[in-house]
């Protein structure tokens, strides 16, 4: 296995995911705006990514679909119960868009994090299949780590979280991908475990998207273009999936 390549896709990686963050932040008065935007690419990302990359694993070991539904539907409890728990103080349903803590922030941008770290194992695992398949990961990866940079920002910001927090969680989210790369050279993940980890993490990316940026988003600023950079998102990731 030549480990310079995956290394260097893996710095490429940092770039995009930076690059995206920084869009995030400079744009904070469009904040809206990009939320609508993102809530579109998390919720394709689990559909047209994650799951059926889960749905591969399984097919090819031929194991049950249902630890892995069940995995879904913990990821998005989880996160629902996460948020209605830190929040239970505030009892005004009618202000429910502006009741944003920050610890929820924090514990999506992680979820993240941990997902741009099993992006590089997946660099580095591909790799050690051939270069063509680690070539092919991480053009994947690269594409979509500019969008996983503004989803990392924008859900620590709208979780009222501080601009110096969300650049030191932006930075994570960047590295981590190299350091995933890093620990396939020492060990590898069982597929078994790997894909109730996929099914949770849609389930979590589901629960932002639908249930926590979009009504957000739609608060106090609802139009048909933000309907419509929705959809954009939906369509970005679909196309990304397709070509990738």
């Amino acid at each position: 296995m030549n480990f310079l390549e995956p290394v260097i896709f893996s710095v490429i990686s940092f770039i995009s995911t930076f690059l995206g963050g920084l869009v995030s932040i400079r744009n904070r008065e469009k904040l809206h705006y990009i939320m609508s935007f993102t809530a579109g690419v998390l919720i394709a990302v689990c559909f047209f990514d994650i799951l059926p990359e889960a749905f591969q694993i399984i097919a090819q070991n031929r194991w049950d679909i249902t630890p892995v539904m069940i995995a879904v539907i913990l990821g998005f409890l989880f996160f629902h119960i996460l948020e209605k728990t830190l929040l239970i103080h505030h009892s005004h349903e009618n202000e429910y868009a502006s009741h944003h803590h920050p610890t929820v922030g924090l514990t999506g941008a992680l979820g993240l994090s941990f997902h741009s770290f099993l992006d590089g194992v997946g660099i580095g695992l591909g790799f050690q299949v051939s270069s063509h398949i680690g070539f092919l990961i991480a053009v994947a990866v690269i594409a979509h780590d500019f969008s996983d940079g503004l989803n990392t920002v924008t859900i620590m910001l709208t979780h009222k979280n501080t601009t110096t927090k969300a650049k030191m969680l932006l930075l994570l989210d960047a590295v981590t991908p190299i350091l995933g790369v890093f620990s396939t050279f020492l060990f590898t993940i069982p597929e078994s475990a790997l894909v109730l980890y996929l099914g949770f993490f849609a389930g979590f990316l589901f629960y932002l998207g639908a249930s926590d940026l979009l009504p957000e988003a739609h608060s106090q600023h609802s139009s048909y273009k933000m309907i419509g950079l929705t959809l954009l998102g939906i369509i970005f990731i679909f196309i990304i999936t397709r070509i990738t």
